[in-house]
């Protein structure tokens, strides 16, 4: 198969959690060994301010978070001046709007659960 991925910050809560909200065919997609999943900087920002606020839980102690991912095969995706464009206005969460732009930029479908994602010009793939 050999596609590439990027992931958003929910579908990897998700996917540690091992939650049944996750389709199979995004679980098929993510433990396909030869799929590159990654995870946006962005995610970890969000993950981490969340967590700070206790307005979420990831399963796991953050300072182990970077392990798993690594242990997982999945690929931190840096956020740089180029994925900095300018979106419609459909969607006003300022985190899902990095991840729509970084998507957009580096031409990697998006799989997550949002629907207004749906409203801008990206290939998204239904978590």
């Amino acid at each position: 198969m050999n596609e590439s991925y990027l992931i958003d910050t929910h579908v990897l809560i998700w996917y540690m959690q091992g939650d049944q909200r996750l389709s199979d065919e995004a679980i098929r997609r993510l433990n396909e060994p030869s799929n590159i999943i990654s995870v946006s900087q962005i995610s970890l920002w969000e993950i981490t301010i969340k967590a700070s606020l206790s307005r979420l839980k990831i399963g796991i102690p953050f300072v182990e978070l970077n392990t798993y991912l690594l242990n997982k095969g999945f690929l931190i995706l840096d956020f740089n001046f180029a994925d900095l464009n300018t979106l419609p206005y459909h969607h006003g969460d300022p985190f899902d709007r990095l991840l729509i732009a970084q998507s957009r930029t580096n031409r990697i479908p998006l799989i997550s659960n949002e629907s207004k994602f749906g409203l801008y010009d990206l290939l998204l793939i239904s978590a």
